[in-house]
């Protein structure tokens, strides 16, 4: 039985970089830990993901594969 309302977040489901917050993992492709997300780049009025800040280092939003609750996995 489907219960419908409130959908609660399981770990792994795909989620939009807008709830990306500092302190995230991200892994490479091969699922190697790249680092911590220090800061999040993008303009929310507009919807526009630009990349991320990772241990200091800018990451290009066309470089990010997939958004996990909790973790960016890059391409």
């Amino acid at each position: 039985m489907a219960r419908r309302g409130a959908r609660r977040l399981v770990a792994g489901d795909p989620v939009s970089w807008l709830v990306v917050e500092r302190g995230w993992t991200v892994v490479d492709a091969a699922g190697k830990k790249v680092g911590k997300v220090d800061e999040v780049l993008g303009d929310e009025p507009t919807d526009i993901f630009h990349g991320l800040i990772v241990d200091g280092e800018e990451i290009l939003a066309e470089r990010v594969g997939e958004i996990r609750e909790g973790e960016i996995r890059l391409a």
